[in-house]
């Protein structure tokens, strides 16, 4: 048997996931209402522009209110309105989106952009809150009769004729038991300042009691009366929709503190705007970093024509400009049909390509018309520079002039700069240029003056993603290794040619590392003995410089999982050449070369911090019996 025919699928099938399942958050049913409402009003508005209106606009506003005994919410605007007909068209037809029609009759201004719905589906998401939902409506267009639409949730509707006496559409909302939440002030108030903070069109919410002067007293004191004055939730024109020339660093700062109220003015800021191939306006902040960088991220409020979407932005700002703060608002970002998610198309990748772009111009302009306040921002930003460094070879190729290498002295350096300042004494015997570097440079003074006093500079790399970091600019830089200060003695973290002489026998030198062996016994520990400056250390502890890296990259998450998992191994580097260990392969008494040579290995410790606890205990132990 064969067959071909078409799948029928009928509202009765879809009605239930759309009011149900189509928003995964159910107080987006406000911001759906409350924006449907802001694109009645801005259309009359274009209207009137046009000359297609003629009529008074009046004080153009939405309106939200509650009634907690009648269980009711109602959104009203003073807007375009609509007949009988349209509710029909645009109500009853589910995902015929009236926006998408108002927007392609004036596709060719710029006004038209303004319009924010684009699904249709936005009013559905009333039910559910709602177990029953009332229109009532009175279009602009002269000699229309207002009309009365009512569905309980069904696929049933009535429509009738309706009372409201002035332009303009009311929305009220039956609200259902498990609804009941919304209810209230306070959560009404918090969904309009999450969603509608920055609606164009002015949101009024009930009203709030101001203090006012009324004259003077008898006392000459000035008094004041309270009141009541209507509770405007919105900012209609935010700072991203102006263009910068309007503003001064005031306005910015403000900007912060009524997004951020209780973080620390931020370090600088850059003021989105680009009308092609993509519109997109916003402004991002770099701030103070803290120590929790994950407590940092989803501080982008994303928008979409001054609504707000969500604070989940990875796909459409980098990676490495997760940390930043401020707001995106573009009308061309794709969002899922309930408008509560980003959806992957060639615009995002070109957006987010834009925004590094603009990060990259903006920190070389600042190095390039003021290198010292960059400097001093330095600790702060530097870590947003290398992480894009890593992450972004774009942003590298313009990153390279202006990203800095800080030494233990605090001096900084662009990566040309310090190329010529260690060359001289920092390159190897076979022309290798070596950066030496700490990461915790009180724990590793000793090696930082010991690679001093060679001549050697030492750079300070202690943020979260130094090790990281190190690794890419290796491979960006020609012929250059780095090696961390207590990778090994001073004298051997730069091959040279000039190594010193041996000064102990070959039975000597057998015998010395024998017994550092047994004094030692640790398997993580293995002794070698090596021809030192006599100025340098007895007894020095190291780890490989790629073993340490691949295991502090495993910890970070770096994909170096299997070097997490293997033991720590150390050499135990013995300055053949320094006078204790003459001694110690002097020594006839074998108890008193076993002490010292204990002593020699934990002073090592010692100056790394490695010895603690019982240990250190033994070590302050020992000193007073080998001084007595």
């Amino acid at each position: 048997m064969q067959e071909k025919g078409t799948i029928s699928i009928h509202t009765e099938n879809i009605f239930p996931i759309i009011k149900k399942f189509l928003y995964s958050d159910h107080e987006i049913f406000l911001r759906e209402l409350v924006s449907n409402a802001v694109d009645a009003t801005q259309k009359i508005k274009r209207l009137a522009l046009s000359g297609q209106y003629t009529g008074e606009l009046g004080d153009l506003r939405v309106e939200v209110a509650f009634d907690e005994d009648k269980k009711t919410i109602t959104i009203s605007d003073n807007g375009l309105g609509m007949t009988a007909e349209e509710i029909k068209k645009y109500i009853n037809q589910i995902a015929f989106s009236g926006a998408a029609e108002f927007v392609e009759k004036f596709k060719d201004s710029k006004d038209a952009n303004e319009i924010i719905g684009r699904f249709g589906l936005g009013f559905y998401s009333a039910f559910m809150v709602a177990d029953q939902v009332e229109i009532e409506t009175l279009s602009y267009q002269e000699g229309a009769t207002p009309a009365h639409w009512t569905c309980d949730g069904s696929t049933e509707f009535e429509i009738t004729e309706g009372s409201l006496a002035e332009r303009g559409t009311e929305i009220t909302l039956h609200i259902n038991k498990d609804g009941e939440e919304f209810l209230s002030k306070h959560r009404l108030q918090e969904i309009l300042d999450k969603y509608c903070k920055f609606l164009p069109v002015p949101i009024k919410f009930g009203t709030t009691t101001q203090e006012e002067e009324d004259g003077v007293d008898e006392e000459g004191k000035t008094k004041y009366k309270s009141v009541e004055t209507d509770n405007i939730i919105n900012d209609t024109n935010p700072i991203w929709t102006k263009a910068p020339a309007e503003l001064k660093d005031e306005d910015y700062l403000n900007f912060y503190k009524q997004l951020y109220p209780f973080s620390e003015d931020p370090l600088f800021w850059i003021h989105l705007n680009v009308d092609y191939p993509f519109n997109l306006t916003g402004v991002l902040y770099f701030p103070k970093l803290k120590n929790d960088f994950e407590m940092q991220r989803n501080k982008i409020k994303l928008y979409s024509r001054q609504v707000f979407i969500t604070d989940e932005v990875k796909d459409i700002v980098p990676e490495f400009l997760m940390l930043l703060h401020g707001v995106i608002d573009s009308p061309d970002i794709p969002l899922n049909v309930s408008r509560s998610f980003l959806q992957a198309d060639s615009n995002v990748k070109k957006i987010n390509s834009y925004i590094t772009k603009k990060v990259a111009e903006k920190l070389a302009d600042l190095f390039k018309n003021d290198r010292k306040a960059f400097e001093d921002k330095w600790s702060d930003i530097g870590l947003f520079v290398k992480y894009g460094a890593i992450s972004d070879d774009k942003f590298y190729d313009k990153a390279k002039d202006f990203v800095l290498l800080t030494n233990t002295k605090k001096e900084n350096f662009t990566l040309p700069e310090y190329k010529e300042k260690v060359a001289p004494e920092q390159t190897d015997k076979d022309g290798k240029l070596v950066y030496i570097y700490t990461n915790d440079p009180d724990k590793q003074d000793a090696f930082i003056q010991s690679a001093n006093k060679k001549g050697y500079d030492v750079l300070l790399m202690n943020s979260p993603i130094d090790n990281h970091f190190i690794g890419h600019i290796e491979h960006k830089l020609e012929n250059t290794s780095f090696k961390r200060v207590d990778a090994d003695v001073a004298d051997k973290l730069i091959a040279k040619e000039d190594a010193p002489e041996h000064i102990l026998t070959e039975e000597q030198s057998t015998k010395v590392k024998a017994v550092f062996e047994k004094a030692i016994n640790r398997a993580a520990y293995k002794v070698q003995l090596e021809s030192l400056n006599p100025e340098e250390m007895p007894v020095t502890v190291t780890m490989d410089e790629f073993m340490r890296r691949m295991k502090e990259m495993a910890a970070m998450g770096g994909g170096m999982s299997f070097y997490g998992s293997m033991p720590d191994n150390y050499k135990v580097i013995i300055n053949g050449n320094h006078k204790l260990i003459s001694r110690i392969a002097n020594e006839e008494n074998e108890e008193l070369q076993t002490q010292l040579s204990k002593q020699a290995f934990d002073l090592a410790l010692l100056s790394q911090g490695l010895l603690t606890g019982a240990e250190l205990t033994e070590f302050v132990t020992r000193s007073v019996n080998l001084i007595d």
